[in-house]
This record gives structure tokens, sequence and C-alpha cells, in this order.
């Protein structure tokens, strides 16, 4: 049996054998994606109309317990240029009531962009008009975990030692 040969710096940040839940928030609906336990890929799961604050959290406080979720990640609507605008400041408000809620963590991740890429994708597909607007919500979670999930993975892959050691978020 050989033995593992030492690292140069402190061995990558890798994510855990958990699922991930996916959110895109909007002032009507919240779409829902889950990952897969090995954070390979994410899926779809449903759409959450938005009723009253607390009782959005409460949603997703639920399906955080139903699938054994171990990390929320959120898309933040940054503006094109990188700035939060009105709708961003709602996001981070309602990320930091699912922080105050939950027992695990919640991370924003810039979501520029991911609900055009998925009306996009949906109208490659030919998905009827009526159907769009019922699940765009939902691909749009997807895309925002799938990203996180590449990214991680990515940043797994890179050599360790050196200047290439990723640092993880906060």
């Amino acid at each position: 049996r050989g033995r593992e040969a030492p690292r140069d710096g402190p061995a990558p940040r890798r994510l855990p054998l958990m699922r991930i839940l996916g959110l895109d928030v909007g002032d009507r609906r919240i779409g829902v994606a889950l990952s897969d336990p090995i954070g390979l890929t994410a899926q779809p799961v449903m759409t959450v109309d938005r009723r009253h604050p607390s009782g959005d959290v409460d949603a997703i406080k639920a399906l955080v317990e139903r699938h054994g979720v171990g990390l929320v990640v959120v898309g933040l609507p940054l503006t094109l240029r990188g700035e939060q605008g009105p709708q961003a400041k709602k996001v981070v408000a309602f990320a930091e009531r699912m922080r105050q809620r939950l027992a695990i963590p919640v991370q924003l991740l810039d979501e520029r962009l991911t609900t055009i890429q998925g009306t996009r994708s949906l109208l490659e597909t030919g998905t009827s008009r009526r159907k769009r607007k019922q699940v765009i919500d939902q691909v749009a979670a997807q895309l925002i975990l799938q990203q996180f999930l590449d990214t991680h993975r990515a940043r797994e892959s890179r050599p360790t030692g050196g200047d290439s050691v990723v640092r993880g978020e906060g």
C-alpha cells in the first residue's frame, strides 16, 4: 500500500455529499431545483406561489427537511453592471430571513440572464407559451443550481499547491 504524497498547501474545498436546493426568487413565484446527492446535476422540482414572507420561508424549510438538503443556493439578480438593484435587494432580504430560520447555509449566486437562458431553452424545445409560464421559474432555478455545481466541480478538479489553491467563499 502506498502512502498519499504530501500536498503543497491546504486541500481544495470540496462539497460534501448532500443535496443542494437552488432557488430563483421572484415577486410572485419562487422556482425550485434540487441536486442529486453527489452534486452532479440539478433538476427542476416545483414553483412556490408567494403569499406571505414567513409562509414562503416555511415552504422552503419544508422542502429542505423533506429532501435532506444541506445547502440552499439563491440566485441574486444583479444588474448588467454587477450592482444590486431593487429586485436584488429583495432577494438579499429573503435570503437573510432564510438564514435566520434554517439550520443550514444559504448562499447567494450571481444569476444574471438565467431567466433569459431558460426562456431560450424552452423556446428551442418547442414548449408552448402557457407551459413556459408555468415552468420558467423552475428552469431558472435549475440553471442557477447547475452553474453552482459546475463551478464547484471545476474548482475541485484544479491542481493544488502554490497559487492555484482556490479559496472558498465566506
